[in-house]
């Protein structure tokens, strides 16, 4: 799940979140810097909890999803900190803007899934971005312009 947030007029904090997204997680566990990560998913699979926020999110005013419907982001170098921490620097494209961002990201547990019999790993993630920077700034400062961003994935070895 990849979960955002943000500030809404002073008055609350909104959420909006995407999930069931696919990608390629090469993961090295003797040499996690020589690992990457690349995912994409459709603009149009967000989630808000609510229809007149998604319909406006999808316009121009935001994401664009008539014209540019796909999310992607790449990892172009990976700085080990500490035994389960990382920062992963890559490229987040959104509306055809293409950005430098940085995850701070954590290794959960690396294991067989209990389930699946398969080896499994999970993984978190937080950064911070503009959105002012992908052409999604209507209303800023007043809808803030920092968005929050929280990433929660598990991945299966592939087969």
């Amino acid at each position: 799940q990849i979960v955002f947030s943000y500030e809404h007029l002073g008055f609350s904090t909104t959420y909006g979140m995407y999930s069931g997204f696919e990608g390629d997680i090469s993961f090295d566990q003797e040499d996690p810097a020589q690992s990457s990560v690349s995912v994409s998913f459709p603009a149009n699979s967000l989630i808000t909890g609510w229809d007149p926020r998604f319909e406006h999110f999808m316009t121009g005013d935001f994401f664009g999803a008539e014209d540019s419907d796909t999310i992607s982001f790449a990892s172009t170098g990976i700085e080990v900190t500490g035994d389960d921490t990382a920062m992963i620097t890559g490229d987040l494209t959104i509306n055809d803007i293409t950005k430098s961002v940085v995850l701070d990201a954590t290794l959960n547990q690396v294991g067989e899934h209990p389930q699946a019999g398969k080896p499994w790993a999970g993984f978190s993630a937080t950064t911070t971005v503009l959105r002012s920077e992908f052409d999604m700034g209507m209303f800023a400062p007043f809808v803030s312009d920092e968005v929050q961003i929280m990433i929660s994935v598990e991945a299966m070895k592939a087969e």
